[in-house]
């Protein structure tokens, strides 16, 4: 009887250390994953597996990413859904909350931990780099993954107002973009360059593309600046209902441009681009690309840049404009450091 209670004693004593051990283990792995907070970014159950060389594994746990795209009815909104998409199916895991947001409001928003990943226009990511206006400290923390297409500022004029140059815009009238877009502040540095401000022009109006063509077909303004890709749907708009010229940027002018901002490119918008259009435009542009926190981790920042350029023919489908990018033209030098995970992709690919 003694030796009976013995042995009970012993198998419930193994049974409550059995129990005991599978609660932990299964404890463990059933903890959803946590938010990336500001200040954790996606650090928190991001590390990416052990050996994992080159993207080989899935993270070691649940990862909780925040990208932030454009407004709605842009083209950085859909392609920021098809980008997370493709992501959450290829790197089991992996989760994406898209949300809206802007050029400038998206490094912010990275810098301030509010969100991981998201579209940058490079000029204004290389001024946030630099801790420049309209940034009020340096985001170094905010680094290139890799560039999608390329945008072209575009400075139009009706054929026959007699504005061959940026220079002939003095005492007349300009529409932009509102104050703070990021077309709005290249109008703005496109003026200093020619000994030019806005005091200096008869009116400016800062509008939306659409109202900006409604005033040059209606004589109520002079010249249209915006950045965008080409051809751009509102100047075939206006090309349409009245003959225009796309005016052009001297050298010594753009070497001004670069010599302000590193995330400044020089861009042609070849002839025919816009009907009438007889010969092609020189201008400054910029790069759309992906940005994200230094945080995220390297190996994850290698297998997103990796999904990224691999699948740019099925996201061109989505934005035509990065019809054509090659490996190299990704990689390219936009003013903005690569994160250390997308630049080991890219020292591979490109056999650096």
């Amino acid at each position: 009887m003694k030796r009976t209670r013995v042995i009970l004693s012993v198998l419930t004593a193994l049974v409550l250390v059995a129990l005991a051990g599978c609660g932990g283990a299964g404890g463990g792995a059933s903890q959803p994953a946590a938010p990336s907070g500001a200040g954790q970014g996606s650090q928190a159950g991001a590390a990416p597996a052990q050996g994992s060389a080159g993207g080989g594994q899935a993270a070691a746990a649940p990862t909780q990413l925040r990208m932030m795209t454009g407004p709605q009815g842009g083209t950085w909104t859909p392609l920021g859904g098809a980008i997370a998409e493709m992501v959450q199916k290829e790197i089991p895991g992996v989760t994406i909350t898209v949300q809206p947001g802007a050029g400038i409001a998206n490094v912010k928003a990275i810098h301030e931990g509010k969100a991981d990943l998201g579209f940058g226009n490079a000029n204004s990511t290389a001024d946030g780099y630099e801790g420049r206006p309209p940034f009020e400290t340096a985001t170094k923390d905010v680094l290139n993954l890799v560039t999608l297409y390329n945008q072209y500022f575009q400075m139009i004029v009706p054929a026959d107002s007699g504005i061959k140059s940026v220079a002939d815009l003095k005492g007349k009238r300009l529409a932009t973009q509102p104050k703070g877009n990021t077309g709005e502040q290249i109008t703005r540095e496109v003026l200093e360059v020619y000994g030019l401000k806005y005091e200096d022009l008869a009116k400016v109006h800062f509008v939306s593309y659409s109202d900006a063509v409604e005033l040059i077909k209606n004589r109520q303004a002079d010249a249209f600046m915006l950045i965008t890709t080409i051809p751009a749907s509102s100047v075939m708009d206006l090309a349409t209902g009245r003959a225009i010229r796309v005016l052009s940027l001297p050298d010594d002018k753009l070497a001004a441009l670069r010599q302000k901002n590193k995330g400044y490119a020089k861009l042609v918008i070849p002839k025919g681009t816009y009907p009438g259009q007889d010969e092609d435009a020189v201008t400054v542009g910029t790069y759309t690309h992906l940005i994200a926190s230094e945080k995220v981790p390297a190996d994850l920042a290698y297998r997103i840049t990796k999904l990224v350029v691999d699948n740019r023919d099925q996201l061109a489908a989505i934005a035509s404009a990065i019809k054509g990018m090659t490996p190299e033209k990704m990689a390219v030098d936009v003013g903005v450091p690569f994160h250390p995970g997308a630049k080991r992709f890219f020292d591979e690919v490109l056999k650096k």
